[in-house]
């Protein structure tokens, strides 16, 4: 968008000069360079341009005193400067996201239309009340109920949220940081908010880096950059770099990662909003989300609703004002008693608790959903795109295959029959003796570390490399003597890893045939094959020939192309004569061999797809959800992950053409159907190449940064997706945010993430993912069943009003009554579907996303879109719109045209329009509702109405029609018969009370008939649902209180001598309308099938081996 922050980098004109720079001292410091502000609106820049320059320059330009040479012995600032920088540019923190006052978040829920018009008609009661006090009493309770129903619609809503907040608030990360920098030449521990520009920062192992810093100084330095960029591997950092772009420059560590393995020194050069971290979170908050499609259609059907609800309100208004000649009072609470039976009063209600109940129980899930309407769009997604480290895979380097002795094995075991069975054998150390050395290099070489030994091997926390913990981790799982062997073969000499030599040497106290001391070796499969001359055959060393190092080769790239890393191990025994136990090696003069080793074999190492990842990818698939992951990691690495889950199952153009042995110009495009895009491609892509990339049905999109996630949602969602963003990094989260849902990890995601989310699994599993989208299909069809249900008895209600106006009917349904039936005992029965099993629980995980995106829908949206811009409803600027919002300017002049557009013929012919799209309030549900159904049940009503008129008066149907307009206010006689008001009034009293139990026994019926939805309205699910019983016991006992107690009769106006044979006519004619129903599916099925999603072909629904490995150790 055109006012969206961007994130760039760019290298301005220093204003001082580097050889202008004076001598910088500690006692006296000038201030230092301000942080960059922004240059404008809509183009935020991060001015970080210190990786290109010398260290004594960073140093000037600061105003800090650093030693070059030996950082440890710096200076840094003095406690009285670093104070007024402190209180002159602030605590280095993040910016809260700004939060709309609890009232007026209330506020904004009254004021939506459903519950505006509850309001307004509630107020109009107290008009005529003040017209005329006496006749319209019982409008002054009548507009309170009303007036009270929109403001407890709008609490309930806002009670959910206010307790999905207080969830969240409890998930943030609430501790604060501590870090270490050097102040008057000492080295303090201080609060990281106190942190300020030109602080020189103590790096350690285990850190979370505090700030955006220059490194100064390092050992062995290595930082986890996988929140930021989401690549899995360590990055190397020290005081050289050769990359402009920051954030590949070796030379810089950023807020929010960590320090995984060394040591280091670095001066602050941006703190708090200005680091890398607090540009994305910047971004993050500039964007919005849509609205759902839940809250879309709702809004929808209120407005459709309305529409005809007012509309008929005001022409019968007009007909009870001039033919019937009723007077402006009885006029006026005709027309409102009109509109009140049309609107269904606790839809919003039973929308809200429904949502309530299904997010409760998505809860128990490890789902929290901080958006109630996120419960249901997890189900109507379209798109998923996902984040591949820390959620689709572990974050966790493992050891995958092991070749050694001259034999493939796995270290975690495989499935049974699988092609990786037919080729490798579970590694086992006995099985020979490179196998049982190779072993002890892993245990004993890698610096990293467990921080405990407590607990089982996989949930123990390894300090240090990434790489080295998976090494450590396999040598705990297979060496029974790990936690005591550094003790009992002490190490005695080091060569850490380094970019140099690429390889890390140790050596240890271990006797063997010839000494006792052992060198062991690992690192580059080719670095540390070239100082071999030895290898290790499985029995004994032999020396390397030529059918060696082919299979080195080929083993070597056959892990390689796999995506996973690689290391070699060697080893050396000492031979006592030279190197006896006591021999004291030095690095300078090299006293230690460093050829003629023993090459013991190769490791591969994967991060591995997290325990269930692959069928749930496989099951959104089979759902028709189109599944792409969206990573910052290499290409390769995400191909490889991907074609293990489920994601990529077919060749993408280049696999083809290596395949089809021609140039990938000779692949038909038509012939493809997977594509990996690299996001150094994704800034120059044109219209027609993303519509081309989304027309793939396997999409990866590799090396990409926040603004790419966020360009990619947006696409999407401009082609009709509705999108769900999965990730856990600071970088997922302007995705996160734009998402229709995006979905967070607690464990391991980010705050920032966390807060950009709608939706959060708590055990960071996402194959609760896919539980969520069963969770939210079902509760669209419970929904739906609700709405169907509750929208049926409005039409005995609206007939009610109709034909005390149309023929002057004695009014069969006064308004307080309509209430009561809104927000008595229909509420409660409808809150029962809440707790519906699926019709079929695995042909709900097949049905196709209830609005597909097709190549017609996509058309069909372009069309639209371009008769917007064309109406002038939507900006013409193409960014503004690529995600197909449609956002309306805030302009006075537009709201009045969008109301407008219920008037026009176009918002009619596009509602009936026909599509893919399963809707909330669609067709079928609006003809049984008000057509089907809701005339029969009006049909039983009149009945029951007419019955108990006369079975307790004796008042014939023909005379209530011929004395309806005076009825109540005068005697008659008819047929030499005297008939009082008292009777009449009394007549009218049971009347009332048997239409009102009537709509109750019907919608009992139809209850279990809108709980078919799939299949036919019989069969055992439709009673395993306890709470419908429950709903009707506690609804049906309300109805009959109204009804037969006594004292309840003058505020209702009911009579509680009403017969009970009204309750089998009522009986009757439900069964009327269940068998309707039964003949009514029947047709439909014939005339319009169930459609499936298609069958995916080549799903791997079996768990991967680390899965099969987890759930032996669970």
């Amino acid at each position: 968008m055109s006012s969206e922050p961007r994130i760039t980098f760019k290298d301005p004109q220093l204003s001082t000069p580097a050889s202008s720079s004076p001598p910088v001292h500690a006692s006296a410091p000038a201030p230092p360079a301000p942080q960059v502000q922004e240059a404008k609106k809509g183009n935020q820049s991060v001015n970080l341009t210190e990786h290109l320059l010398p260290i004594a320059e960073v140093a000037a330009k600061y105003n800090v005193q650093v030693n070059e040479a030996k950082a440890q012995d710096s200076l840094g600032l003095t406690s009285t400067e670093a104070a007024k920088r402190l209180v002159e540019y602030g605590p280095n923190a993040l910016t809260p996201p700004k939060k709309r006052h609890w009232l007026l978040r209330y506020l904004d829920l009254v004021l939506g239309l459903f519950n505006l018009l509850l309001i307004l008609a509630g107020l109009a009661t107290y008009v005529l009340v003040i017209m005329d006090p006496i006749a319209n009493f019982s409008g002054t309770y009548l507009g309170a109920i009303m007036i009270g129903i929109g403001l407890m619609n709008a609490f309930i809503e806002f009670y959910q949220q206010q307790k999905s907040a207080a969830i969240l608030e409890s998930f943030l990360n609430l501790i604060p940081s501590q870090c270490y920098v050097i102040r008057d030449g000492a080295t303090v521990q201080i609060n990281a908010k106190e942190l300020v520009l030109g602080d020189v920062v103590v790096i350690r192992t285990g850190d979370k880096i505090p700030a955006d810093l220059l490194v100064i100084g390092a050992t062995e330095l290595k930082v986890d950059n996988s929140s930021l960029t989401g690549e899995a591997d360590p990055q190397e950092r020290g005081k050289k770099n050769s990359h402009t772009n920051p954030l590949e420059a070796t030379n810089l560590c950023f807020n929010g990662t960590l320090a995984v393995a060394g040591n280091g020194y670095g001066i602050v050069v941006r703190t708090g909003d200005k680091t890398v971290i607090g540009q994305i979170a910047s971004l993050t908050a500039n964007e919005k989300r849509r609205e759902s499609p839940l809250s879309v259609e709702i809004e929808a059907f209120v407005k459709t609703i309305a529409s005809v609800a007012g509309v008929t309100a005001v022409i019968f208004f007009i007909v009870a004002l001039t033919a019937k000649k009723q007077t402006l009072s009885n006029a006026l609470n005709f027309a409102i008693g009109t509109f009140v039976s049309f609107v269904p009063e606790g839809l919003p209600a039973t929308v809200t608790m429904l949502l309530s109940i299904a997010a409760a129980r998505m809860a128990k899930r490890q789902v929290l959903c901080k958006d109630l309407q996120g419960v249901e769009t997890l189900g109507a997604i379209t798109l998923l795109a996902t984040d591949k480290t820390g959620t689709l895979t572990r974050n966790q380097m493992t050891v995958t295959y092991i070749w050694t002795g001259l034999k493939m094995f796995l270290a975690q075991g495989f499935v049974e029959g699988s092609a990786e069975s037919q080729s490798s054998a579970p590694f086992d150390a006995t099985a020979s003796a490179a196998a049982n050395e190779l072993l002890y290099v892993c245990t004993l070489n890698p610096t990293a570390q467990f921080t405990t030994k407590e607990g089982p091997i996989a949930t123990r926390e390894v300090l240090g490399d990434a790489t080295e913990a998976g090494l450590v981790r396999f040598a705990a799982s297979k060496l029974a003597t790990y936690d005591t062997a550094q003790d009992e073969f002490p190490k005695v000499f080091e060569i850490p890893f380094n970019s140099t030599n690429k390889w890390a040497m140790t050596i240890h106290k271990r006797k063997h045939s010839s000494g006792s001391l052992m060198l062991y070796i690992k690192g580059a499969p080719e670095r540390v094959l070239k100082l071999c001359s030895l290898i290790h055959d499985g029995d004994k060393p032999v020396p390397l020939a030529a059918q060696h190092l082919a299979q080195f080769e080929e083993n070597y790239t056959m892990f390689a192309s796999k995506g996973h890393r690689v290391l070699a191990f060697a080893y050396l025994p000492l031979p006592e004569s030279e190197f006896p136990e006591t021999f004291e090696f030095t690095k300078d003069p090299v006293n230690y061999p460093i050829t003629n080793l023993c090459f013991l074999g190769l490791t591969s190492l994967e991060d591995p797809p997290k325990h269930g990842v692959r069928e749930a990818v496989g099951k959104c698939r089979a759902a028709g959800i189109r599944v792409m992951m969206v990573t910052g990691d290499h290409p390769l690495t995400a191909e490889a992950i991907g074609r293990k889950i489920n994601m990529m199952l077919t060749d993408t153009k280049a696999g083809l053409a290596k395949k089809r042995g021609v140039a990938e110009s000779d692949v038909p495009e038509s012939d493809v159907n997977a594509v990996v895009v690299h996001g150094d491609s994704i800034d120059g892509l044109t219209d027609e190449q993303w519509d081309h990339i989304f027309d793939k049905e396997e999409i990866i999109f590799a090396r990409t940064s926040p603004k790419h996630k966020l360009d990619i949602v947006k696409r999407a969602q401009g082609r009709g997706h509705i999108v769900g963003v999965t990730g856990d990094g600071v970088n997922d989260s302007p995705a996160l945010k734009k998402a229709d849902l995006g979905i967070a990890m607690n464990i391991s995601g980010s705050d920032v993430s966390k807060e950009a989310a709608a939706m959060i699994l708590v055990d960071d599993n996402f194959a609760s993912t896919v539980a969520g989208i069963e969770e939210g299909r079902l509760i669209f069809q419970n929904l739906k069943k609700s709405i169907q249900y509750t929208v049926t008895h409005t039409m005995p209600e609206a007939y009610a009003n109709l034909l005390y106006i149309c023929i002057s009917l004695p009014l069969p349904l006064s308004s307080i009554l309509i209430l009561v039936v809104d927000l008595g005992f229909e509420l409660l029965i409808a809150l029962a579907y809440a707790y519906d099993v699926s019709e079929n629980p695995e042909g709900l995980m097949k049905l196709p996303p209830r609005k597909p995106v097709t190549p017609e829908s996509v058309q069909r949206l372009y069309r639209r879109r371009a008769l917007d811009i064309a109406e002038g409803k939507i900006s013409t600027d193409a960014e503004a719109n690529e995600d197909g919002s449609n956002e309306h300017r805030a302009t006075l002049s537009m709201r009045i045209q969008n109301m407008k557009s219920v008037f026009t013929k176009r918002y009619w012919s596009e509602k009936f329009e026909k599509t893919e799209d399963e809707v909330l309030i669609d067709g079928d549900v609006m003809s049984y509702s008000y057509l089907e159904a809701g005339t029969l049940m009006t049909l039983g009503c009149l009945l029951s109405y007419f019955y108990a008129i006369w079975f307790h008066t004796g008042i014939s149907p023909a005379e209530t029609v011929k004395f309806g307009p005076a009825w109540g206010t005068s005697d008659y006689t008819y047929e030499g018969r005297l008939v009082t008001v008292n009777t009449q009034k009394e007549a009218l009293a049971f009347g009332q009370s048997a239409y009102y139990i009537a709509i109750m026994f019907q919608q009992c019926f139809n209850h279990f008939i809108c709980k078919a939805r799939l299949s036919s309205p019989y069969g055992s699910f439709m009673f395993k649902n306890l709470y419908s019983f429950g709903g009707i016991v506690l609804g049906g006992g309300l109805c009959l209180a109204v009804v037969y107690i006594p004292a309840l009769n003058t505020p209702f106006g009911t009579d509680s001598r009403l017969t009970p044979y009204v309750w089998l006519i009522s009986m009757g004619c439900g069964l009327v309308i269940y068998l309707y129903a039964i003949v009514r599916f029947v047709v439909k099925r014939r005339l319009a099938p169930l459609q499936y999603a298609d069958t995916v072909q080549g799903l791997q629904m079996f768990p991967t081996r680390f899965s099969t490995t987890d759930a032996r150790k669970n």
